[in-house]
């Protein structure tokens, strides 16, 4: 068939015919700006009928694709030691230029190469942050400065730290390939003194080149807020019964992804369906780089299946938002008592006989923004206030810091949607035993280990990626 000649001839294209063959997933046709996979994953642009490859790396055994208007990548990459190649990606009608995702089993030696540009450009901040460093230093040796000018000099400096001690192991590389390669050029008849020097020099080069990604990631904008804990809010949408139960599937899928990384899980707020589902449920994470690694998750989680209620066998197709909020508290948040209107009832469900007859229900209505929280789990009020005011900390929290970052980000509103289908970012497709990420266009068919927490991963560090790509591009731009 056509499918069994395009395999042969692309199969032929990267690798000669004793290298071990590998297989063509034919699933999702299309291009993507960024795709991303576990960790033996390579990522590549690359020319059909040519053996050019061209991915960025990590230096962590990742390998994300920045797709580029050119053949002149940030990255150049020597992809080896490959046991079984995966071919996902590919364009329809198969142009001159076609865009692959390698899924790599085996080993992948990467050797990461930036772009002369972009090394122009990082030199001149390099620079800038040299001269900012003496300028401080000097500024501190001063007699005359006040408290208050002494802390922030100092603190500025201290922040700028761990960027001069790469700066000075990078110059001190690029010292040493200076030198050697100055004694290649005087040793043309010493080819013992040339052999030993062109290896320093190859790894020398290693260095230089690990030094120089470790610098750049230290020079892109950080966002703040990413080594905060967060809120996680799991809200039933279109779909009825059938949503609420995949409500609760994907709130438990974060409590297992929690307990995977050692981090703290709290569960705030519940609100069952008649069959048990989660209309609404909320919980409170915490560990270090919470929110940085979860903020992505925000969004509608679309479901195809059959519902336990379905008895005619049919696939439904359901949906329930995921908001990620960084923590905040009173400090961060200016709440005002007369901003805030404070309602007690009795709480609904289980909890006994304490907990349905006495007011220990609270709810809370930030009156400006119209925002309402309402905690009913705990048998204490005092212990429901708290919680609910830890959560509407965290949401207006959320709301200003988008507000004051409206240039790269949307509020949080925006950010969920509506809970309609039609707004998904992931959908869950149980028939076919595939989650696929709409956003990275990365599909996985081991939808029981990614409810289990296990393979989520795949999805979160290449989200991670695109906003590290997204950086990059725009740090070479500036």
């Amino acid at each position: 068939s056509r499918w069994f000649t395009l395999f042969r001839w692309v199969s032929q294209s990267f690798f000669p015919p004793d290298k071990p063959p590998f297989q063509l997933c034919l699933a999702n046709l299309g291009v993507h700006p960024l795709t991303s996979n576990t960790r033996d994953t390579a990522h590549a642009l690359t020319k059909i009928g040519r053996t050019d490859i061209w991915s960025h790396s990590n230096i962590q055994g990742r390998f994300p694709l920045h797709l580029l208007k050119n053949t002149e990548g940030l990255w150049r990459s020597k992809i080896g030691s490959i046991k079984s190649l995966f071919v996902s990606r590919m364009r329809r009608r198969f142009p001159i230029f076609s865009v692959v995702r390698l899924y790599c089993t085996g080993n992948a030696e990467v050797q990461p190469q930036l772009s002369i540009d972009l090394i122009k450009i990082m030199d001149q901040r390099l620079s800038a942050i040299e001269n900012r460093n003496t300028h401080l230093e000097r500024f501190l040796d001063q007699p005359e400065l006040t408290p208050s000018e002494y802390s922030m000099a100092n603190k500025e400096l201290r922040k700028l730290r761990d960027s001069v001690h790469l700066i000075s192991e990078l110059r001190a590389k690029q010292k040493e390939i200076k030198e050697l390669k100055s004694v290649i050029s005087e040793c043309q008849d010493d080819k013992d003194m040339q052999q030993m020097a062109s290896e320093e020099l190859s790894e020398a080069t290693e260095g230089e080149k690990k030094f120089q990604f470790l610098l750049l990631k230290s020079l892109l904008p950080k966002d703040d807020a990413d080594e905060r804990d967060c809120i996680l809010e799991v809200r039933a949408g279109t779909g009825g019964e059938e949503a609420s139960l995949f409500a609760m599937d994907i709130f438990k899928m974060y409590e297992k992804y929690s307990v995977k990384k050692g981090w703290k899980y709290e569960v705030l707020e519940i609100a069952e369906s008649d069959l048990k589902g989660y209309k609404e449920a909320i919980a409170s994470i915490s560990g270090a780089g919470v929110y940085g690694k979860l903020k992505f998750e925000s969004g509608i989680h679309r479901v195809q299946r059959v519902p336990v209620t379905e008895k005619g066998g049919r696939v439904h197709t359901s949906a329930v938002s995921v908001a990620i909020l960084p923590q905040a508290d009173q400090l961060d948040v200016k709440l005002r008592n007369e901003d805030l209107r404070m309602d007690t009832y009795r709480s609904g469900g289980s909890g006994g006989q304490h907990a349905n007859t006495t007011n220990s229900a609270v709810r809370i209505t930030h009156v400006p923004s119209g925002i309402t929280v309402s905690i009913q789990d705990q048998r204490s009020q005092h212990m429901n206030k708290a919680k609910a005011l830890k959560i509407l900390c965290a949401k207006l929290y959320e709301i200003e810091r988008l507000s004051n970052q409206s240039s790269r980000s949307k509020l949080r509103l925006e950010q969920i949607g509506s809970g309609d289908r039609s707004e998904r970012i992931r959908t869950y497709n149980f028939p076919q035993g595939r989650v696929t990420d709409h956003r990275v266009g990365i599909t996985t068919h081991s939808i029981g280990d990614v409810l289990q927490g296990e393979d989520l991963d795949a999805f979160i560090d290449a989200l991670l990626l695109r906003q590290e790509m997204d950086a990059i591009a725009s740090f070479s731009s500036t």
